[in-house]
């Protein structure tokens, strides 16, 4: 497939085939960029020489100016609700997700029972993980530029193998709204393997595990490596295990032993975060040293490798139990490994270096710098896909993504771009009105956040879906393009079986040029789309919790006091106003204004109603 060169500046298409492809691992704790010269892959530095790892830290002053990396992290413990860190975890997460650690977090996440994807609060503005992933992109886009002379606008980004289909897609966005064509989101360990060289020669045959445990996220992933072919055979893992965990067991130890106050913890932000600081300090010591100690405000943290071994051992243990399904998963047994390669900053811990050497019965592979090899292997695959590399097979892909209108004309990836064909993906989806019997599915290719900036390649009618109230249907929809590239969507009511579909041909009857345009126009309004879809989704959140609260109000009339019934019309109505006329922001300080109040009262409420359902009922 031929490849498309795009000059920003001019949004000309460009003969030139030595644009640089960077390799970006995205990071829960770290970020890094790197990129190939004369066969070499390079990690990119500060302009001192020294550091190649960006802390993934975004931090907003009070005269709104953006601070990402070394000089964010030291905002920290100034200004920690200002301070956004571990943004990775957040990716594709809800508010339900995060609920278990969200008093150690010194920022302010939205809360909310529904499950909606995570909001981020600063004063009055509010921010997704993709916005704020983007500007640690931006940071590293930057940075590489400086040190090319150039500009740089093509990227392969790293995930772990264990991100679903909704974390891709939010690191594939973030990537888009920090001004970036990005080719691949490619499996961390498919990077390892290739920063190791593994599977660089077509006649190497192995079979690889790669035990990959970064700040916040942890895979394990088997590879068979074949002439040039990477298959991942297994892969299991935990998006929200990590370092930072390790960092808690530290805190609750303490806080156990009475070294730190627990109220104060939750409750004051700055503190918390030195606390926080601190547990990460000590297990970094505790990787070289028997004991660390430090005195914070009169009172003594302390803790040695014994103990601290023993409060980590449950969480090596789960990394172990995913090792041991991954195995089963790859049907294969623990002597049938060729290659045992450690990746992520926590692996430096000896503790975990010895757990996984026994479970694999030899030794692992720590030759590389942990926190570099996945960027390091980004920037070869990266290398790979600017047609450097002839004996490596890249499967054929999509050139465009693929998708289905949603509600207020979004366009809904189902297929992302740069996608290996043959590609089969699902995506479920339900009705808005009530009572709902038909809908019709519009199928869409292009890059651009609304299905009016992209190209409609048909549609068809889902009929005969029984009548149910709004968001009761379940109905997935299946794109699956075949090897000749012809695509066949399908829509299929799961309660009553009812089914369509239709076959779509030539959807690649572009010209490189158009493909060229489309690609460009999504790049140069990825801020405004991003701004649009974010708009329109907030709207179509607050429409739902206006007619909601609309149906609560009337169905409690007798439980509701007529202050409250006036209160929740009040701020209903201003819902109302704010999604007739609001900024998103508005809509969602509206929103939460609303949340807050009607919580307490939709308990009340339901406790009323049991309380009713069971009068005079004997419980034994």
């Amino acid at each position: 497939m031929s490849k498309i060169n795009i000059n920003l500046k001019d949004g000309n298409i460009s003969k030139d085939k030595k644009d640089v492809i960077i390799g970006i691992d995205l990071g829960t704790t770290n970020s890094l960029v790197a990129y190939i010269n004369d066969g070499e892959a390079f990690p990119v530095k500060d302009e001192q020489g020294i550091h190649a790892l960006v802390p993934s830290i975004v931090h907003f002053t009070e005269d709104g100016n953006i601070l990402v990396g070394e000089e964010a992290k030291k905002m920290l413990n100034v200004a920690p609700e200002r301070s956004i860190y571990s943004v990775k975890r957040l990716m594709g997460k809800s508010y339900t997700d995060l609920k278990k650690d969200s008093d150690l977090l010194g920022y302010k996440v939205i809360e909310s029972e529904k499950e909606e994807l995570v909001k981020i609060s600063i004063d009055d503005r509010f921010y997704s993980p993709v916005e704020l992933s983007a500007e640690i992109l931006k940071y590293l886009k930057s940075r590489i530029e400086k040190e090319l002379k150039k500009e740089v606008s093509k990227a392969v980004i790293t995930v772990p193998a264990y991100f679903n289909d909704t974390q891709r897609q939010a690191t594939r966005d973030a990537g888009k709204l920090a001004g970036l064509d990005v080719l691949r989101i490619v499996n961390e360990p498919t990077a390892a393997s290739l920063a190791y060289g593994i599977g660089i020669s077509k006649e190497e045959s192995k079979t690889v595990a790669i035990y990959d445990l970064g700040g916040g996220t942890f895979d394990i992933s088997i590879l068979e490596i074949d002439n040039g072919i990477f298959e991942v055979l297994s892969t299991h893992g935990d998006t929200y295990l990590g370092g930072d965990d390790f960092d808690r067991n530290i805190i609750d130890f303490w806080v156990n032993n009475k070294a730190v106050d627990p109220v104060r913890l939750q409750e004051d932000k700055r503190y918390g975060q030195t606390v926080r600081m601190n547990a990460e300090h000590a297990k970094i010591t505790l990787s070289s040293e028997p004991f660390f100690s430090i005195n914070l405000e009169g009172s003594e943290l302390s803790i040695d490798t014994e103990t601290y071994e023993k409060i980590s051992s449950p969480l090596i243990q789960k990394t172990l139990e995913a090792c041991r399904m991954a195995m089963k998963d790859a049907e294969l047994e623990t002597h049938e490994i060729d290659h045992v390669i450690m990746v992520g900053g926590s692996t430096r811990m000896p503790i975990v270096r010895n757990a996984v050497s026994t479970f694999f019965s030899k030794e692992v592979d720590i030759s590389l710098n942990p926190d570099e090899v996945v960027a390091i292997g980004a920037a070869i695959q990266a290398d790979i896909l600017a047609g450097n590399r002839k004996d490596l097979l890249l499967l054929d892909i999509t050139p465009l993504s693929l998708g289905i209108e949603t509600v207020g004309g979004l366009m809904d990836n189902i297929i992302s771009r740069n996608s290996k064909i043959p590609s089969r993906q699902a995506r479920n989806y339900t009705t808005s009105i009530d009572g709902q019997k038909n809908l019709k599915v519009s199928v869409f290719q292009g890059e651009r956040d609304m299905v009016a900036d992209n190209r409609k390649l048909g549609e068809f009618i889902l009929s005969g879906i029984p009548p149910m109230p709004a968001g009761i249907p379940k109905i997935q929809v299946k794109f699956n393009l075949d090897a000749d590239g012809i695509l066949t969507v399908e829509a299929l009511e799961e309660r009553s079986g009812v089914t369509a579909q239709i076959e779509i041909r030539s959807q690649y009857g572009i010209s490189e040029e158009d493909m060229g345009r489309m690609l460009l126009s999504s790049i140069q309004h990825a801020q405004s789309d991003k701004e649009k879809r974010s708009l329109i989704e907030a709207q179509t959140e607050a429409n739902a919790i206006h007619l909601a609260t609309i149906k609560f109000i009337s169905q409690n009339e007798n439980f509701l006091s007529p202050e409250e019934k006036e209160q929740l019309n009040i701020l209903n109505k201003n819902i109302r106003d704010k999604i007739d006329s609001g900024t998103k922001d508005e809509i969602h300080t509206a929103m939460e204004e609303l949340n807050a109040y009607s919580a307490p009262l939709a308990h009340k409420a339901l406790d009323q109603h049991i309380g009713k359902a069971l009068g005079g009922t004997k419980i034994e």
